[in-house]
């Protein structure tokens, strides 16, 4: 069993941001509608208010394009922290604690449930991001090293060995051509 680096929401959030940003990097538009938006929120066990209408997507959407800025400027820290410090602030980000009866622990809201999902998605977020910045884990925030991959990933592996993303089958399609690479030019 592998043990967690951060807390079980902050890498559950970074998980699920990710999985956001990447809905539209593999395969076209993944979340183009309120049923695929409404089963992506039910996986990653979103709580509070949805209001089911375009704008929710479309705010859904604009986040997306902004946390994939964030893995885009992990190599350069200031930069980085600035738009996460960005996004912190402008989405209100009010942290409280609680728990629910399916998950007991204390964890951190940011967010009134009376917020619009966008904005309480991007203050959960975010502080996952801020979480993995003081822990100077930054460059656990990468790009599929596949050539013809722009996805994200989040590397959680104990000695941030993770190159590829879990999307498009990409670490064994690398591994396939060096294989082959390497038995042509014997």
């Amino acid at each position: 069993m592998s043990q967690m680096l951060f807390s079980h929401d902050t890498e559950l959030t970074l998980r699920a941001a990710s999985v956001l940003i990447n809905s539209n990097r593999v395969d076209g538009e993944q979340l183009g509608d309120l049923a695929a938006l409404d089963e992506y929120l039910d996986h990653f066990g979103w709580t509070g208010r949805r209001d089911h209408d375009a704008a929710e997507l479309a705010g859904v959407h604009q986040l997306r394009e902004r946390l994939g800025r964030i893995w885009e400027a992990a190599e350069d820290e200031p930069r980085a922290v600035g738009q996460v410090n960005a996004l912190l602030s402008d989405m209100r980000a009010s942290p409280w604690l609680t728990r629910h009866p399916e998950m007991p622990e204390w964890h951190l809201h940011l967010a009134s449930i009376h917020d619009p999902l966008w904005q309480r998605m991007g203050a959960e977020m975010a502080m996952a991001l801020a979480d993995l910045i003081r822990a100077g884990e930054l460059r656990r925030l990468k790009i599929c090293a596949a050539p013809d991959c722009d996805a994200v990933l989040v590397d959680l592996s104990r000695n941030r060995s993770g190159k590829f993303c879990d999307t498009g089958n990409c670490a064994n399609r690398q591994h396939v051509a060096a294989y082959r690479e390497r038995r042509s030019n014997k």
